[in-house]
């Protein structure tokens, strides 16, 4: 059994993990959270600290740390004991935490791909580009490493192999919708890192579709849909994580992401990258300055994080999973809602840090448990959902089903 947990971030999601971590430190042991910078790390720990949401005694601690360097990410694991690393940083940073891991033997988890910040929108599958071409390392050193274990990826993955396993004979395709009908009354932000954020839309759109890969511009295709709680919402096609595993893994023939998008933040988004302020490559300025314009954007927009206490409305992401059962089609709705109120009233963060950092937790208590320690790398669909889900109805993620007329949360007893 692992114990002992070592968080490297200090954002919106990373407050989520350390409060989830806390309630559930009898399983997991002491906390540590690192980042570069301390004093946000300590924020986080005064936090749980004011929220008393340590189940046990036991300590929780705050690490400066460059996660980009492997050396000092290694030490810190070695003498915080941590056996179990929860990467919620930049997605710039997985191959070195990873690496470090491996170094140490500590389990890996976590939420996003893994990005080079000098490219932008690689070719599919992306996890093929970094993460799979360590699968023979992470065997060899029998090191346990989790990919996307967040929502989307993650909790969606998992929808997509429930389904799969117990709903359907074969699978025609899987549609993740994930709409946010929330309001945070800022003029223009972000849910999460706005570097991050941009970067997702400001390159090729690839979905999965047909059995290869298929290339769209950013909301060029949108549709209309209907769903439970927030009702009918526009959502666009775009480029996600979990299309590039899903569709090699479980061999669906269309594999499609579609996100919710108001009308003011496309004009925005629209008028920022015509303008080119969200290139990633450097520019000069007329006094000889080099700059990222992407990362001015990031400097001048609200922190992610600051827009909690504000945030109302709720969130629906799921799978419309479509295929055979017993020789008839069938549709399914596999579905979670989470209210960005009560996330701010448990845990100090908005429903979109919240469904990213529960489930992380989640893949956390079952590598303590030995039931994800597998000693190899994997996503979430190629590992058994039921104990996943199961644990995410009772920490904080309750998994709902609709089929037809019928809606209803499922049980994993």
């Amino acid at each position: 059994m692992k114990k002992n947990i070592l968080i490297i971030g200090a954002g919106g999601v990373a407050q989520v993990v350390a409060h989830k971590c806390a309630q559930n430190n009898d399983v997991l042991g002491d906390i540590h959270i690192a980042s570069r910078t301390l004093a946000k790390c300590e924020a986080i720990v005064a936090s749980v600290h004011e929220k008393k949401a340590l189940k046990a005694d036991g300590r929780i601690e705050a690490h400066a740390l460059d996660a980009m360097d492997v050396e000092a990410t290694t030490a810190l694991i070695e003498r915080t004991g941590a056996r179990i690393v929860i990467n919620v940083g930049s997605a710039f940073l997985n191959m070195s935490v990873l690496s470090a891991c491996l170094a140490t033997g500590a389990a890996y988890i976590d939420t996003a791909i893994h990005e080079d910040p000098r490219k932008i929108c690689e070719t599919p599958p992306w996890y093929a580009n970094y993460e799979w071409k360590r699968r023979g390392e992470c065997e060899q050193a029998g090191v346990t490493a989790i990919l996307g274990a967040g929502f989307d990826p993650g909790m969606v993955n998992a929808y997509a192999k429930l389904a799969h396993d117990e709903y359907f004979d074969s699978i025609e395709s899987v549609d993740i919708i994930d709409i946010n009908a929330g309001s945070h009354g800022r003029y223009f932000a972000t849910n999460f890192d706005p570097e991050i954020n941009f970067r997702e839309f400001t390159g090729q759109v690839w979905s999965w579709q047909d059995g290869k890969w298929a290339s769209n511009r950013m909301f060029e295709v949108g549709r209309e849909w209907d769903l439970p709680v927030v009702g009918k919402q526009k959502a666009y096609l775009t480029g996600h994580d979990e299309v590039h595993s899903l569709s090699q893994i479980l061999k669906v023939p269309n594999v499609r992401f579609w996100m919710g998008f108001g009308d003011h933040y496309i004009n925005v988004f629209t008028v920022l990258k015509n303008l080119g302020l969200l290139s990633e490559q450097p520019v000069k300025t007329a006094e000889g300055l080099e700059v990222v314009p992407l990362k001015v954007v990031k400097a001048v927009l609200p922190d992610p994080g600051s827009l909690a206490p504000d945030y109302t409305g709720k969130t629906c992401i799921g799978d419309l999973v479509r295929g055979v059962k017993d020789g008839k089609e069938r549709e399914v709705f596999i579905y979670n809602v989470a209210d960005h109120k009560e996330a701010f009233q448990e845990v100090g963060s908005q429903g979109i840090s919240y469904t990213a950092g529960v489930p992380a937790v989640a893949a956390a208590m079952l590598v303590a448990s030995g039931e994800w320690d597998l000693g190899k790398m994997a996503n979430v669909e190629e590992l058994p959902p039921r104990p996943f889900l199961a644990l995410l109805n009772r920490i904080g993620l309750p998994t709902r089903i609709r089929e037809g007329e019928i809606d209803r949360e499922l049980s994993f007893s």
